[in-house]
C-alpha cells in the first residue's frame, strides 16, 4: 500500500453562553465539556506523544474558559449550578433553585451517564417517582437529596483521564451517597483546578510540536452568509432567502471576527495559528480571499463541497473516482489561491461520530485502521494520499461508554507504530515537496458547509429566516448608533462584543422542528437575550417580536449537538 497522511482535527467549540446584563452563565455546558472532554482529549495525546494532531479552539470557547478560571480564582462564582454545589445549606433553597437541579442534572445520555451508577440512576428513580405529582411535590426532597443529586451529575461529567487518576474523584464514587458539604467542596475545588489548568495543557503540547492549534472566526459566524445570503443558492438553487437582502456590512464583519481570533490566538499561544476551520466548514470563495487577506496558509470543509464544486467539471458519469479526488489538497484559481484547502473524509468522521460508540472500543479502533488501509492500497501508484478526520472534540464522546477511552486508547496505540500510515498536521503537510506535488487546482468552489455540503441547517427555513431578519434590523441600529454621538467608546465596544455573540452560527442551527423542542426554547431564548441585551447597550426601543419565541422545535431527539454530513 501507499504510505497513508492521516489528520486528526479536534473541533473544540461552544457557543457564548453568558448573558452579558448579569454576566451570568446561562447554560454549564462549557465548564462541563471542558472537566469531560477537553481533560481527556488532551489526556489521551500526553500518553501517545508519537500522534500528531489538530486542536481548533473557536476563541469564544477560550474566553469562557478563561472566564471560569477566573472565577475560580476570585471565588465569585457566576454560574448558577456551580454556585449551587458549593452551597453550604441545601436544605433552605428557593424553589427555583429546587427546579434549577432537578432541571439540570438529569441532562445527560443515560445509557452511559446514568444507568452504570446505581445510586444515580436511584436518585433518578426517586425524582420520576414525586415529579410525576406535580411541582408541590418537589418540596419533599431534603437537602441530602439535593447534594447527592449535584454530586453525582457532576461525577457523571468528569472525564474517564480523571476518574482513573484523581484519588478525590475515586473516594467519592466509592462512597456513592450522602455526600457532606466538605466532599461538595472538594469536587468544586477540583473542577477549578481542571479548568485553569486546561489551555496551559494545550499550550505545552503545541510548544512541544505535537499538536498544532488552530482557530475560527472568533464567535464562530457561518461566515458564508453574512458576506452574501445568496451563497446559499450555490448548492441550494431554490433556497428561500430571509426577507433582508443582504446582512449589512457582513464582510467587514467576517474580517472582524477573523482579525480578532488571529489576535487572541497569538495571545494565549504565543504564535499566530497557520490554518482556519471556519466556522461549520463553511466556505466560499470571498471567505477564502479574506482568509488570504490575513494571511491564513490552510482551510478545510466537507467532502459534499468538494463534490459539488467537481461537478462544475465533470458529468456524473465522469466524475473520478473518491480515492482519486478526495484525498489530496487543493487550491482554487483567483485571489483565494494562497489558502490550501483540504476536505474531510465524511464517512469516517461520522463511523467515530455517530457508529463507533455501538462498538467494541478495540474493535472499531482496528476497523477504523482497516479503513485507511483500504484507501492506502486504492491510491495511485506513486500517490501518498491525505485523509482528513474532521469532527467535534467534545460531543460524540457522551455516547461513548467510558467517554471513548478504549476506542482513542487502542487508536492511538495502533497508530503509533503502524509503519504505513503517517499522523501529520496541516501545517507540517504543506511545507512539503509532497504537497506541492499533490495539489490540485479547482476553476471555482461551490459555497457549502460540512453538512450535507449545503448552507440548508443555517438559512432557508421559515424560522431560521425570520431570525436572520431580526439580526439584520438589529445590525441596521447598530450602525446608526455607532455613528451617533450617543454612545461612550466603551458602551460601543460592550455593543459591538454582544453583535459579535448575536451573530454565532449556533442559534441558526437550533430553529426549526427536527430538533427537541427543549433544546430549541433555551436557544431561541438566548438568542432573543441577546439581542434584547444589544439594544438595551444601544439604548434604543425593543421591537415587540423579539419578545415572541421564533421557533418551537418539535418531538425528535435525533438532531442535537451534532448532525451526520450527508442525507444518506
Amino acid at each position: 500500500m501507499s504510505k497513508l497522511n492521516l489528520v486528526l482535527l479536534w473541533h473544540m467549540h461552544q457557543p457564548d453562553y453568558r448573558n452579558y446584563a448579569t454576566q451570568e452563565f446561562v447554560l454549564p455546558w462549557v465548564y462541563l465539556h471542558a472537566i469531560k472532554d477537553y481533560t481527556d482529549m488532551a489526556y489521551h495525546l500526553e500518553r501517545h506523544s508519537k500522534i500528531r494532531a489538530i486542536v481548533n479552539f473557536v476563541p469564544v470557547l477560550l474566553d469562557q474558559l478563561e472566564d471560569y478560571a477566573e472565577q475560580f480564582s476570585t471565588r465569585q462564582i457566576r454560574d448558577p449550578l456551580l454556585r449551587l454545589l458549593a452551597t453550604p445549606d441545601l436544605d433552605h433553597l428557593s424553589m427555583k433553585d429546587r427546579l434549577h437541579v432537578f432541571n439540570s442534572c438529569f441532562l445527560n445520555d443515560h445509557h452511559t451517564m446514568l444507568q452504570p451508577y446505581p445510586a444515580y440512576k436511584r436518585l433518578h428513580n426517586l425524582y420520576g417517582i414525586l415529579s410525576k405529582r406535580g411541582e408541590g411535590e418537589l418540596t419533599y426532597f431534603s437537602g441530602q437529596y439535593l447534594a447527592d443529586l449535584l454530586v453525582w451529575y457532576h461525577l457523571a461529567w468528569t472525564g474517564e483521564s480523571v476518574r482513573r487518576n484523581n484519588e478525590i474523584v475515586m473516594r467519592l464514587m466509592a462512597k456513592s451517597e450522602r455526600f457532606s458539604y466538605a466532599d461538595r467542596i472538594q469536587l468544586f475545588d477540583l473542577i477549578g483546578d481542571l479548568l485553569q489548568g486546561l489551555i496551559p495543557r494545550y499550550r505545552k503540547l503545541a510548544e512541544s510540536g505535537q499538536i498544532e492549534l488552530s482557530t475560527t472566526p472568533h464567535y464562530h459566524p457561518l461566515a458564508p452568509l453574512l458576506i452574501d445570503f445568496s451563497s446559499a443558492r450555490d448548492s441550494m438553487p431554490n433556497a428561500v432567502l430571509p426577507v433582508s437582502a443582504v446582512y449589512p456590512g457582513g464582510r467587514n464583519r467576517v474580517a472582524f471576527h477573523l482579525a480578532s481570533a488571529i489576535r487572541t490566538h497569538i495571545q494565549r499561544f504565543n504564535e499566530k495559528p497557520t490554518g482556519i476551520w471556519p466556522a461549520e466548514g463553511a466556505v466560499s470563495i470571498p471567505l477564502l480571499n479574506i482568509m488570504a487577506e490575513q494571511n491564513c496558509r490552510w482551510s478545510a470543509s466537507g467532502e459534499g463541497v468538494l463534490i459539488n464544486s467537481l461537478r462544475q467539471l465533470y458529468s456524473d458519469e465522469a466524475m473520478p473516482d473518491r480515492s482519486d479526488y478526495l484525498y489530496r489538497p487543493y487550491r482554487i484559481s483567483g485571489e483565494a489561491s494562497e489558502v490550501t484547502l483540504f476536505f474531510r473524509d465524511d464517512r469516517l468522521s461520522d463511523m467515530i461520530g455517530f457508529e463507533y460508540s455501538k462498538w467494541h472500543g478495540r474493535d472499531a479502533a482496528e476497523n477504523f485502521i482497516q479503513s485507511l488501509e483500504q484507501i492506502g492500497h486504492s491510491a495511485s501508484s506513486g500517490a501518498n494520499p491525505i485523509v482528513s478526520i474532521i469532527l467535534d472534540g467534545e460531543n460524540a464522546w457522551e455516547s461513548y461508554p467510558y467517554n471513548g477511552f478504549y476506542f482513542l486508547d487502542d487508536l492511538y496505540s495502533l497508530l503509533d507504530n503502524h509503519a504505513d500510515i503517517r499522523t501529520i498536521t496541516y501545517r507540517d503537510y504543506i511545507g512539503s515537496p509532497e504537497c506541492v506535488k499533490c495539489i490540485f487546482t479547482l476553476p471555482t468552489l461551490i459555497a457549502g458547509s460540512w453538512v450535507y455540503g449545503t448552507f440548508s441547517t443555517w438559512i432557508g427555513e421559515q424560522d431560521k429566516n425570520c431570525a436572520w431578519d431580526m439580526l439584520c434590523a438589529a445590525k441596521r441600529s447598530y450602525e446608526l448608533a455607532m455613528e451617533s454621538d450617543r454612545l461612550t467608546a466603551n458602551e460601543k465596544t460592550e455593543a459591538g462584543r454582544q453583535l459579535a455573540s448575536c451573530e454565532s452560527s449556533d442559534w441558526f442551527w437550533w430553529f426549526g422542528d427536527y430538533n427537541p423542542a427543549y433544546a430549541v426554547a433555551s436557544f431561541d431564548q438566548l438568542f432573543r437575550h441577546n439581542l434584547i441585551n444589544l439594544y438595551q447597550l444601544l439604548k434604543l426601543p425593543i421591537p415587540a417580536t423579539i419578545f415572541e419565541p421564533i421557533s418551537q422545535g418539535g418531538d425528535l431527539e435525533t438532531s442535537g449537538t451534532m448532525r451526520r454530513s450527508s442525507l444518506e
